[in-house]
């Protein structure tokens, strides 16, 4: 376990955002975190468990324990005639992992290809991107409870996993530290392919359908419209979509034609964040070195040297505006550390 003081974050979050935490442990085996529960120094302090860095905004500097992830290691652990079960380390990359399975001939992960950020992650935020949820392929997770030190299984029921959210987002967060996920692959293929902008990519040539495929073309098409991290700062889409009622829906509508809506099976409609965000104005707007991006108007960046605190600013402008134009209270997806 490496413990370092006053540690610079700016290398351990995609926004790249320069604040400093008291504390920056680095944990590579899981018994690590026994050590740091017996470490005198960190009782009473807060904590932060940070794998990638893709989904959090630091308005500040982290006054506790930043807890680095990076156990590694992917295995098949158990396989029937329906599915195969892989157990997957939480501080691997997580596209890596995705095109690991599909290097070993399985699908139902090509969906969410290129989804920055660790698999430890994805049962927190419950990733999701076109049309594919990461609830779908959850099986069970492994996680160490920081107060007491031991160990709980978590599954489908218990792991609460909801629209960008779950029981570690919600109601326990950095209370336990994940250190494996089991996702359960089906053998029978099903391809997920309807969602906007995919099926016209994969249709209409004599080019058969594969995970390896599907894949690439989601790859292609997030970096057409979302900036890279590496290139430019940014946390991904920052608003989640919201959901609205039938009628509620219909009366947007009504006052706005070209609103897009796609209806849910209990008959509310989930709009478009981007496109509301991009009515306002907003797309490819600039403030300083915090700016919303002139590809998708959902990712906003930063060019240099934006703080986490002129980043919120920008997002809570963007709220208002919203708010005032349709009436729709936005929902900020990553996790802001005060």
């Amino acid at each position: 376990m490496e413990i370092l003081e006053q540690q610079s974050l700016r290398l351990f979050n995609t926004f790249g955002i320069d604040v400093k935490a008291r504390y920056f442990v680095t944990l590579e085996k899981v018994s690590d975190i026994t050590e740091f529960i017996r470490e005198a120094r960190f009782a009473g302090l807060p904590r932060l468990i940070l794998g990638g860095g893709s989904n959090v905004v630091f308005r500040q500097d982290y006054p506790g324990v930043v807890l680095h992830v990076k156990f590694n290691g992917i295995e098949l652990v158990e396989e029937n005639h329906h599915d195969v079960f892989i157990r997957v380390a939480a501080g691997e990359n997580w596209h890596d992992f995705v095109r690991t399975t599909i290097a070993w001939g399985y699908a139902g992960l090509e969906n969410l290809s290129l989804i920055p950020g660790t698999v430890g992650a994805a049962p927190i935020q419950n990733i999701g991107a076109y049309g594919v949820e990461f609830c779908e392929v959850f099986y069970a997770l492994e996680a160490v409870d920081l107060e007491t030190g031991m160990t709980k299984i978590f599954n489908q029921q218990t792991a609460r996993l909801g629209y960008r959210d779950s029981y570690f987002k919600s109601v326990a967060p950095n209370k336990f530290l994940i250190y494996s996920v089991t996702v359960r692959l089906p053998k029978r293929v099903r391809w997920r392919i309807d969602y906007q902008g995919l099926k016209g990519r994969l249709v209409g040539d004599d080019e058969p359908l594969s995970a390896e495929r599907i894949s690439d073309v989601i790859c292609q098409l997030r970096r057409e419209k979302l900036p890279d991290p590496g290139e430019l700062g940014n946390a991904g889409s920052f608003f989640k979509n919201p959901w609205v009622s039938a009628s509620d829906y219909d009366a947007l509508k009504n006052k706005f034609p070209d609103l897009p809506g796609f209806k849910r099976h209990d008959g509310n409609y989930k709009l478009s964040a981007g496109w509301l965000i991009e009515r306002c104005g907003w797309k490819g707007y600039r403030k300083g070195d915090v700016g919303v991006s002139s590809l998708h108007a959902l990712v906003l960046v930063n060019y240099g040297h934006a703080t986490g605190e002129s980043i919120w600013q920008v997002a809570q402008d963007i709220m208002a505006s919203v708010q005032a134009r349709f009436g729709i209270a936005l929902e900020i997806e990553p996790r802001v550390i005060e």
